[in-house]
């Protein structure tokens, strides 16, 4: 397993723009991709609404993590993804 915390830096939080390009990036990978925030966790590929409900504003610290054969690519991926949109 690999994973990485990341604190989110839009003002906005995660709304459907960034929301929408994570859940597209981590359906790119073979991996099981889960984020954690607020003691909530969910797979990513449960997609956009999933990830919006657990409601992640400016500031939150989450946990990504990644579990599957090609969880260091996904992991190292799923940040430059949250660097770029988040």
């Amino acid at each position: 397993m690999q994973q990485f915390t990341y604190t989110i830096k839009d003002r906005d939080g995660v709304h459907a723009r960034p929301a929408g390009a994570i859940i597209k990036a981590a359906h790119g990978y073979k991996s099981t991709i889960f984020i954690e925030s607020n003691g909530k966790k969910i797979a990513l590929k449960q997609g956009i609404f999933a990830l919006m409900g657990l409601g992640i504003r400016y500031g939150a610290e989450v946990v990504v993590s990644c579990e599957g054969e090609d969880e260091a690519e996904a992991a190292q991926g799923m940040q430059k993804c949250f660097n770029e949109y988040l």
